[in-house]
């Protein structure tokens, strides 16, 4: 009986919780609320619409969604690129210290901090026909009408493209600035004295400094910009015909003929592109 009355009182007794601890509980717990209905419910919403195989099938025979897959991947294959290696020369225009540079810089970075619809809108205005700026001084050079540029669906998206790229290049532009300015210029120096040209300093001293930011930035852009629908709606809004349709906006033109089914099906179709990227990007995130 000793023994046993040793054992239990040796024995730890239960943790309770401490004031600090029920507090962050309950500090935590609204957030968590707020995520499971804003986040965790829409998500599981928008897979419990699309769960029927028939939208699928349907989805797959539509001959709209082949071309917005094609359409998709050229827009990030060529756009993503052209952006990111224009941002990745201007980043180090935009380093030079000269004053009428930093004048520019401003100018510069008005497409990206201007909201969308109007910047969008007046390029698209600018591409009419009949009264745009452009076709209206080209008839004043040629005396002939200008092209309908929208209505070619290479052309559209090809503009759809240029407007993607001019809207967000100033902000990739500033990020690979701030990997550039936090490169010692002791390296700099160090590579003059030896000799070295301007390509030999940005291949051997540069480079190697951001091409980590580079591939990151790279991934990131890649993300946001499947998911860009300003730059392809508000400029030919998927015409002409529905050939300039992305992935990111077939699931409006499905909505606004009240398929929803089609139209959640839609965004399911464009995980197999989105999950590798995420993935890849926490990866590195997490290093």
């Amino acid at each position: 009986m000793t023994g046993a009355s040793t054992a239990l009182d040796a024995a730890p007794s239960p943790r309770s919780w401490t004031a600090t601890q029920k507090w962050g509980v309950i500090l935590v717990l609204p957030y968590l609320l707020v995520f499971a209905l804003f986040v965790v419910y829409p998500v599981l919403y928008a897979f419990w619409l699309a769960h029927e195989p028939a939208s699928y099938k349907k989805l797959a025979d539509d001959p709209i969604f082949a071309r917005a897959v094609v359409n998709t991947l050229i827009f990030l294959f060529v756009g993503i690129n052209v952006k990111m290696v224009i941002a990745l020369l201007l980043s180090g225009f935009f380093t030079i210290p000269r004053w009428w540079i930093k004048a520019l810089s401003v100018l510069f970075i008005l497409p990206w901090a201007v909201p969308s619809i109007p910047t969008i809108l007046s390029v698209r205005f600018m591409l009419n026909p009949e009264w745009g700026v452009i076709n209206q001084t080209w008839f004043r050079l040629t005396a002939e009408d200008g092209p309908n540029w929208l209505n070619d669906p290479k052309l559209a998206l090809t503009f759809a493209m240029l407007v993607h790229i001019w809207k967000s290049l100033p902000f990739w532009t500033l990020i690979l600035m701030s990997g550039r300015l936090a490169i010692s210029k002791d390296l700099y120096e160090a590579a003059a004295v030896d000799g070295a040209s301007k390509w030999q300093q940005f291949r051997f001293v540069t480079w190697p400094s951001i091409s980590q930011l580079y591939l990151t930035c790279l991934l990131l852009s890649t993300i946001w910009s499947l998911g860009d629908f300003n730059s392809v709606y508000l400029l030919t809004g998927g015409g002409p015909a529905d050939l300039t349709h992305v992935l990111a906006t077939l699931g409006i033109r499905y909505l606004r003929l009240a398929e929803v089914d089609l139209s959640m099906a839609t965004i399911v179709a464009a995980l197999p592109l989105i999950l590798p990227l995420v993935y890849f990007m926490m990866k590195r995130l997490s290093r």
